[in-house]
């Protein structure tokens, strides 16, 4: 029964993990680019402008808060995808092949659920939907 209602409001629940998805994103950019919430390292650091790290600090911020508003989700989020399969290939993988050992967790999450987004949608709640683009 609950399951049954859970599936007819499966495009709002869409539209939710969308949301928090782009938020918890750019969070991460938030911490690489600007040094809030920490920073890198947790002492406030940022990344080097034209770096790796400072390019993928903004891909996550800017994609991230795309993501969270629903603008351009298709596109922004096949774009993380593969920014998160590069960073699990560059930098976890070669620390062993389980995401639980080499951290790799969250990087591997991010890229299957941007992955789905990029395939599923953005659901009803976006700007993508209120400005009838398609994506």
């Amino acid at each position: 029964m609950i399951f049954g209602r859970l599936a007819s409001r499966d495009r709002y629940l869409l539209s939710i993990l969308r949301i928090v998805a782009g938020f918890l994103f750019s969070l991460h950019g938030f911490q690489k680019v600007l040094g809030l919430l920490g920073g890198m390292g947790g002492k406030g650091a940022t990344a080097a402008v034209g770096t790796l790290p400072w390019i993928a600090g903004v891909l996550e911020l800017v994609g991230g808060l795309m993501i969270l508003l629903g603008l351009f989700t298709r596109p922004v989020a096949f774009i993380l995808a593969g920014e998160m399969a590069v960073a699990y290939f560059q930098v976890h993988f070669p620390r062993g092949f389980w995401p639980i050992n080499n951290g790799g967790e969250p990087a591997a999450l991010y890229c299957f659920v941007f992955l789905y987004l990029a395939a599923a949608g953005p659901g009803p709640w976006s700007l993508d939907r209120v400005k009838h683009r398609g994506y």
